[in-house]
């Protein structure tokens, strides 16, 4: 499903109706979205979204991998600790996305059922976390990393291999040029989508949100389908993809 979007939009908009968000989205052709950890009550969020579309792909975001640290904000923050791991699984994500590292005990226990998508910066990082399991590499924050030009240097060291999905401050103007550096799949937040169309949708009416997310959509197919003319993306299974353009995916 993520290779098939080529988009996932971060949901980091508490103001907007989740299930709402995701029906903009399916109306768009895009079949998933990333809840981060960063709204009031996202395991709520995410119980709700599966429970009103099961069918829908979704990501749990701004995962912190590490028992010491979830203790350790939960003392601080008693009202609203950062889920774990195992409860956002618990409420039915289907992929898992962190800013930084994912342990190896983690990819023991869920990696074959499910997508891992952990942040890294570094060639090292970027490695490791593969060696692990990740099936996809997040490079975030990825503007302030150098964007484009971070994609296409930690790339080459690394046989082009590894599949890289740039987050953070990626746009319409940026996109192109990222899937021409070898990205196949983009995140992206809000912050790509007309703030006009927020409102709206905030009002409650999606229909500007639904074009907005269709004309991304529209982007990534038309760079990806020039950049690899031979991958048919709505119907080419992840080894097809993996044949095509080199990249593997750890399945």
């Amino acid at each position: 499903t993520l290779l098939r979007d080529g988009f996932i939009l971060v949901f980091n908009q508490p103001k907007l109706d989740i299930v709402k968000t995701a029906e903009a989205l399916v109306a768009a052709g895009i079949s998933n979205m990333e809840v981060t950890c960063r709204i009031p009550a996202p395991l709520e969020a995410m119980r709700r979204l599966r429970a009103a579309m099961p069918e829908f792909v979704i990501g749990a975001a701004s995962l912190v991998d590490s028992p010491a640290f979830l203790d350790r904000y939960a003392q601080a923050n008693a009202d609203d600790p950062i889920p774990s791991v195992e409860q956002v699984v618990d409420a039915g994500v289907d992929y898992l996305v962190s800013a930084g590292a994912f342990r190896s005990e983690t990819y023991d226990r869920f990696g074959d059922r499910l997508i891992f998508m952990p942040g890294c910066g570094t060639v090292s990082e970027i490695a490791t976390q593969f060696s692990l399991g990740a099936n996809l590499v997040k490079v975030f924050p990825a503007s302030q990393l150098g964007g484009v030009k971070f994609v296409k240097g930690v790339d080459a060291p690394l046989h082009k291999f590894v599949p890289f999905v740039p987050t953070g401050g990626t746009n319409a103007e940026n996109i192109p040029d990222y899937i021409a550096a070898g990205v196949l799949v983009v995140g992206g937040s809000f912050s790509a989508v007309d703030p006009n169309a927020i409102a709206h949708a905030e009002a409650g009416d999606y229909t500007d949100l639904t074009a907005e997310l269709t004309r991304l959509k529209a982007l990534v197919d038309t760079h990806r389908a020039a950049a690899h003319p031979s991958v048919d993306w709505t119907t080419a299974t992840t080894q097809q993809v993996a044949d095509a353009t080199g990249r593997c995916f750890n399945l």
